[in-house]
């Protein structure tokens, strides 16, 4: 029996792990006023028809802290990407100059900031939905062990490990969203 609890813990620590994955992603897409070319990683390029990720038909740099430089690899592309990162909504207004996009990254108003706090503490309790997800998951599992035959007091200690574990990975959470809300705060 304490194989399958073994399984059951490290299948509920993968599992949240996918989930702190999950949100360190979507947190990076939360600009904080520095451009960084992971802000247009959601962006899609209608490419001769089919829909494609941006980082496929350009490279994304940073000339400096509020400026990125989109370099299609077909110059024909740039007027595509320009659409497309106008169609993600991300407040951005990219430039042409022929050669490459240029998009000036906006300074962030106290409103702003305070609106992409909110996005980044929605982002954290999606998380942590998930992660009490795992933990049901993980007790509906124990509790058919009970069923199977396993003792109360291993019922209960079982219990207890996946409720430690839980607690650990929201503890993440929330550091990963206070670390966030610190960022988009600072000027």
């Amino acid at each position: 029996m304490t194989e399958e609890l073994e399984l059951i813990y490290d299948d509920l620590k993968s599992s949240n792990g996918k989930s702190l994955d999950h949100l360190e992603n979507e947190l990076t897409k939360v600009r904080a006023g520095k451009a960084t070319p992971s802000m247009l990683s959601g962006v899609m390029v209608d490419y001769y028809g089919s829909p494609t990720p941006i980082q496929q038909v350009g490279n994304i740099n940073t000339m400096d802290a509020r400026t990125l430089t989109v370099q299609a690899f077909e110059r024909s592309m740039l007027n595509e990407i320009a659409k497309g990162i106008l169609n993600a909504n991300l407040g951005l207004n990219p430039q042409n100059n022929g050669e490459q996009l240029i998009i000036q990254i906006p300074l962030l108003t106290e409103e702003r900031r305070r609106d992409l706090v909110k996005k980044a503490k929605a982002e954290g309790e999606h998380a942590k939905v998930g992660i009490r997800n795992n933990r049901k998951d993980a007790i509906d599992m124990i509790k058919s062990l009970k069923a199977d035959g396993l003792s109360e007091d291993m019922t209960k200690d079982a219990e207890n490990e996946i409720q430690t574990i839980t607690n650990s990975f929201i503890k993440k959470v929330d550091d990963l969203v206070d670390l966030k809300e610190k960022d988009i705060m600072t000027i």
